[in-house]
């Protein structure tokens, strides 16, 4: 099978650019969870392999709730992925983050309730770190490449994931600016936790289109002005991803990795080794063959 160490997570049409700009190739294949949103593309930036998931699957057709996340995660480390970019359009929580530019998550409230946020579901108990849900290092790389693009990017953000599919009432938006939230969406979790528990680098570049509940929209500019308007900022941001991550792809893959994400699961496994059935470790050996358990 085809491998590449980077993987790219985000919307339908960047898979669309990759195979327009790069012969990107698709990968079918199946997991312990079910199938990926969609079948893998396999491309080559500027020499680089990468491979890459549209979250909603071909023609957007996934909600946030029935993504199939831990196919998405497993599929991308069984093509031999170390490092993961995602990016994924938000509601803006705060005045300085307007539609269009780009925020580089550094932390999660997590508000999901309905999807399956653990590839321990059952035969082991895995409790990994998550007190810094993305890898400073990749965060740290995705900042100083935002030069390469003509829009602001932020540091750092608070992102409020919520269930969904429905947005905020304006109640729920004000009380998650009151907990510190600087962007509201719908897919960064589990994906963020599955990516930790994979021993992936994870981080999130977020792409606000709107000031979600809180601020008022002009009650004097038509519905279909309104909604051509955020996706126009839509397209404006994931443009800017697309550059921003093309100038990380190459970084990252000449950087080396030196952080503690590819070690996630040293001291998570909590069940004896005599206590694993062998069917377990079979089923997971993807993830747990290369821990040595206590």
């Amino acid at each position: 099978m085809a491998k590449a160490e980077i993987g790219i997570i985000g919307g339908t049409g960047l898979g669309d650019y990759l195979i327009r700009e790069h012969g990107g190739e698709s990968v079918y294949l199946e997991t312990p969870f079910g199938i990926p949103s969609c079948a893998p593309i396999l491309a080559d930036w500027d020499g680089h392999r990468v491979a890459f998931i549209a979250r909603h699957g071909e023609g957007h057709l996934l909600n946030p709730s029935v993504v199939p996340y831990r196919a998405n995660i497993w599929a991308l480390k069984s093509l031999g992925v170390h490092s993961v970019i995602a990016s994924g359009a938000t509601g803006s929580l705060r005045e300085e983050m307007e539609p269009g530019h780009l925020v580089i998550c550094d932390q999660v409230i997590d508000k999901t309730f309905r999807r399956p946020s653990t590839f321990f579901d059952s035969g082991v108990a895995v409790h990994v770190e998550m007190a810094e849900p993305f890898c400073p290092r990749l965060r740290s790389l995705l900042v100083d490449c935002g030069e390469s693009v003509e829009t602001h990017v932020h540091d750092r953000g608070t992102y409020v994931c919520m269930e969904g599919p429905q947005f905020s009432t304006r109640a729920e938006s004000q009380l998650h600016r009151s907990w510190g939230g600087d962007l509201i969406g719908m897919t960064c979790m589990p994906e963020a936790k599955l990516a930790r528990e994979a021993s992936l680098c994870y981080a999130l570049i977020g792409l606000p289109t709107d000031y979600d509940s809180w601020r008022p929209h002009d009650t004097e500019q038509p519905a279909q002005a309104l909604l051509a308007e955020i996706m126009g900022n839509l397209k404006t941001a994931t443009d800017n991803a697309v550059k921003l991550m093309h100038v990380a792809v190459s970084r990252l893959a000449d950087s080396g990795r030196h952080c503690h994400c590819g070690s996630a699961l040293e001291l998570a496994v909590w069940s004896p080794r005599e206590a694993i059935s062998v069917e377990t470790r079979a089923r997971l050996g993807l993830l747990l063959d290369p821990v040595e358990v206590q």
